[in-house]
């Protein structure tokens, strides 16, 4: 039996073996958890920006480029100078916790590519840090409105990240700290003191004067209830209120002594009270 008639099969067969080893590289992948890919069809329509490659094994033409991004939650920390709405410098520290729209890849790579963090992330956190602080005099940033600043940068700073344009998804935003010149920390710190110490004394003569009109009407309404009680007494009701009395005394087991007619006012008079 003559073989040699399949020696140009095997010999091809051979060649498209070690093709595939040397290529396999190119051909077989894996997508890892917490990635996603988007691949790039260099004859067949350039970037597919609308399926998205998941987690697991990918087998592709050589030719075509797989663009793996990792879509697990980021934080990046910047630094920078800020001016206030007076034009007082400031340096600011700045958190922010993000990750691309997981069905939205093929949009990041075209707009920004694999470089996005520092394409859009950092310059659109910077500008609108810097925008929504110069609305705002230090004081106010430092200490007064802290919390109403901050919430405008999250609020701001979501909706240019979040836009179709640029498809990343913010979890979170937070000022780290903000530094001022320390003449103009002092100053500051100085001020809310004393108006802490003002509002401390202006609640203590709220009290006092809220005590003091305490006492100004139950004087009122003693001496009104005086007045009444000193009108309505009567020679005759104080004569008949004595005669009560007595009448209660005398019915007492006390042994005692009743004079009648000899108290003031012709009341009885009782004497001893063992």
């Amino acid at each position: 039996m003559d073989n040699r008639k399949y020696l140009p099969l095997i010999i091809i067969g051979v060649a498209l073996f070690f093709a595939v080893i040397y290529l396999s590289s190119s051909i077989f992948l894996t997508i890892n958890a917490g990635e996603r890919g988007v691949l790039f069809k260099k004859f067949g329509g350039g970037l597919d920006k609308e399926n998205i490659y998941a987690p697991g094994f990918v087998i592709k033409a050589p030719w075509n480029t797989m663009y793996v991004y990792n879509v697990k939650e980021t934080n990046v920390e910047e630094t920078m100078d800020v001016l206030d709405r007076n034009g007082l410098s400031l340096k600011v520290d700045v958190s922010v916790r993000f990750h691309p729209m997981y069905d939205k890849i093929g949009f990041l790579h075209e707009y920004f590519g694999e470089e996005y963090v520092s394409q859009l992330i950092i310059p659109e956190v910077r500008s609108t840090v810097r925008r929504v602080m110069g609305r705002y005099s230090a004081e106010e940033i430092y200490s007064t409105k802290r919390s109403e600043v901050e919430a405008a940068i999250i609020k701001e700073t979501e909706e240019i990240l979040q836009s179709e344009d640029n498809n990343i998804r913010m979890k979170a935003l937070l000022i780290r700290s903000i530094n001022l010149p320390e003449q103009i920390k002092q100053a500051i710190e100085s001020k809310l003191q004393q108006e802490q110490e003002a509002l401390a004394y202006q609640f203590r003569l709220e009290r006092e004067r809220s005590e003091a009109e305490r006492k100004r009407i139950m004087a009122e309404g003693e001496a009104q209830a005086n007045l009444i009680i000193n009108n309505s007494l009567t020679d005759k009701l104080l004569k008949m209120r004595g005669i009560e009395a007595t009448t209660r005394l005398s019915e007492s087991d006390n042994s005692k002594v009743v004079v009648i007619g000899g108290g003031e006012g012709g009341l009885p008079l009782i004497l001893g009270n063992n």
